[in-house]
């Protein structure tokens, strides 16, 4: 005889806790960085900069970035309530951040190969000009990335503690703490994603300052391209990892090995027998999990449940309890 959690879940909302707030400052961040791209670009035409234009639209790239990340946001809080998502829509957040990745991993490709054909065709610098864009683009960068990482490491979700039979109701302004709350599943990757746009074109404004500075002191003038390899292959790094972490989730990859076998052990410590278990996250702060458990004793879902919660307080638990003459 088996016995499995029943009954239509009536929410699932696994969007982050601070989902609103991140998708306000994105919006915040990506309209002064609106003004600040038009206003390089319009300045580069009438005083003839190249420095000023080139920086103008490099940052454009990371504005299609950020509006990656903002329609996530919307996207998500539109369909929230859509039947058409099983598990909702905190995906959409790393779907977002999982595209803004590859946006940033060609600008580093296009960083990479100007830097080449400048250090075998060098091109007279104009030092004052390219030095006031380098210092304002640090600002401007600086301060966005300021703005968006506050917060960016830290959503610590709130994984609820029903290892349930489908019938909870989500409370999106009530935090709990969670058993074995390991990994990195508490990370908007969205927001993550914005503020590596932010922080890649900082790092970028730095090293410039410091290529600009040593050439217009010391005549070094092919430290300019190799900085500016140096400076991709390092964005190209964040890329990746951006991409990994992001990838990992769309595909359901085990959030923490750690929480699936504290589960399993906390199973098995009773004598019986997990034979399917699987664990994946679903959004922000977010974990769901199936169980199926095979008993030679008279225990149902209930049981289980009320173990199962002191060890992983998941947003969303199933639970599937066959028993039978010998576990």
């Amino acid at each position: 005889m088996s016995e499995i959690s029943a009954g239509r879940h009536k929410n699932h909302d696994f969007r982050g806790r601070h989902h609103a707030r991140n998708a306000g400052r994105v919006k915040i961040v990506l309209a002064f960085s609106a003004v600040m791209m038009v206003g390089e670009i319009v300045a580069g035409h009438v005083f003839g900069s190249m420095a000023l234009l080139a920086d103008g639209w490099h940052m454009a790239t990371h504005l299609a970035a950020l509006g990656i990340s903002l329609i996530a946001y919307v996207l998500a809080e539109r369909q929230a309530d859509n039947d058409h998502f099983s598990f909702g829509t905190g995906k959409f957040g790393d779907l977002g951040a999982y595209t803004s990745a590859v946006v940033l991993a060609m600008v580093a490709l296009g960083i990479a190969w100007e830097s080449i054909d400048r250090f075998f065709n060098p091109q007279v610098i104009a030092y004052r000009e390219a030095m006031a864009v380098a210092v304002l683009g640090l600002v401007v960068n600086a301060v966005a990335a300021v703005l968006l990482m506050e917060h960016h490491g830290h959503e610590h979700g709130h994984h609820h503690g029903h290892g349930h039979d489908h019938g909870h109701t989500h409370d999106p302004d009530h935090r709990h703490d969670h058993a074995h709350d390991h990994g990195h599943h508490h990370q908007d990757l969205n927001l993550k994603s914005a503020y590596v746009h932010m922080l890649a074109d900082a790092a970028t404004s730095v090293m410039a300052i410091a290529a600009i500075g040593l050439a217009w002191a010391f005549g070094w003038i092919g430290l300019d391209p190799v900085i500016g390899i140096v400076g991709a292959l390092v964005i190209l790094r964040w890329a990746y990892l951006l991409m990994r972490s992001s990838g990992a989730t769309l595909l359901d990859a085990q959030p923490s090995a750690e929480l699936t076998n504290a589960i399993r052990d906390e199973v098995e410590a009773l004598g019986d027998r997990v034979t399917d278990l699987h664990v994946w996250r679903v959004g922000p702060g977010h974990l769901a999990g199936i169980v199926s458990i095979v008993t030679a004793k008279e225990r149902n879902v209930e049981f289980y449940r009320a173990v199962l919660t002191g060890v992983a307080k998941l947003s969303h638990l199933t639970i599937e309890v066959e028993v039978a003459k010998e576990a």
